[in-house]
């Protein structure tokens, strides 16, 4: 209590706790941090990071996935979680749940009605995605999962100046026209030094299901040469399967359905690499 001038007591007053030192609280309690990217849309990142959480929690770690793609979010429908995110005891937001090692957040799980378009300026994505961290009750995690919309703007941007120790994984499709938008997200991380995990190459080659041969739909080894004109690690090949369209429109788990299929490999052995560090 303090005494005012004219002799009344009154109550001190809490000071609001700051928005940074409560999301700097939070990313404590998480071990590593993957922003997954790309320079464009169509190559398939939200559903690599969706399975790259999957094959993680599949594999007993603690996962959050948070969706930063404000104006296109796709995790909770890809993942199945319908309704709208509740509130624990502490005022916290509590993140959907998928399975007993993973949780999600997403704009979409915060809106009434998920076809509402978003309509913000930079300033109000950069508070909302801060309050996806420090507003949520993450726990403990051994990784967090954070997925980009394409390009080099205000949302990557915002995870590389509150996630500090975040690092990218980039993903594209074999072609030109991808590859260069690539090399642009490789030049984002290093201006805003964020370190760069590994690339993918998703939708690398698709596997006849008559006579098992592989088609290069798109080209093939234009991710592995980018890598390696770029000094970053190859993380693998993603190949195409029409059964991942379907699973990620029906809200399951490709990875569940389809167990020994050389997508699945492709993303086991991508986890083991970053369960390696």
């Amino acid at each position: 209590m303090t005494k005012a001038q004219n002799g009344i007591s009154i109550s001190d007053k809490v000071p609001e706790p700051d928005p940074d030192e409560l999301a700097r609280r939070v990313l404590k309690r998480i071990k590593h941090k993957f922003l997954v990217m790309s320079g464009k849309g169509g190559v398939g990142k939200t559903s690599t990071a969706v399975n790259l959480a999957i094959a993680l929690s599949e594999k007993g770690y603690k996962v959050g996935l948070m969706d930063v793609d404000i104006h296109g979010p796709d995790i909770p429908r890809m993942l199945g979680l319908e309704g709208m995110m509740d509130v624990n005891g502490e005022q916290k937001l509590k993140p959907k749940q998928y399975s007993k090692n993973l949780h999600a957040v997403s704009i979409e799980s915060l809106m009434p009605n998920r076809d509402d378009a978003i309509i913000w300026r930079g300033p109000v994505k950069h508070s909302a995605i801060r309050q996806f961290i420090g507003d949520v009750d993450w726990g403990d995690l051994d990784y967090l999962i954070v997925d980009s919309p394409p390009g080099t703007g205000d949302e990557p941007l915002t995870v590389a100046q509150l996630v500090t120790d975040a690092k990218a994984i980039i993903v594209t499709t074999p072609q030109e026209v991808a590859l260069a938008d690539i090399r642009k997200s490789i030049s984002f991380c290093r201006t805003v030094k964020m370190e760069i995990f590994g690339l993918i190459e998703n939708m690398s080659g698709f596997e006849c299901p008559h006579c098992n041969k592989m088609v290069d739909l798109f080209g093939t080894g234009g991710g592995e040469k980018t890598a390696k004109e770029a000094s970053i690690p190859f993380l693998g090949r993603i190949p195409f399967d029409p059964r991942m369209v379907s699973c990620g429109d029906s809200g399951v788990s490709y990875q569940g359905e389809n167990r020994n299929s050389s997508v699945t490999k492709a993303f086991t052995s991508i986890v083991e690499k970053m369960a390696a560090q």
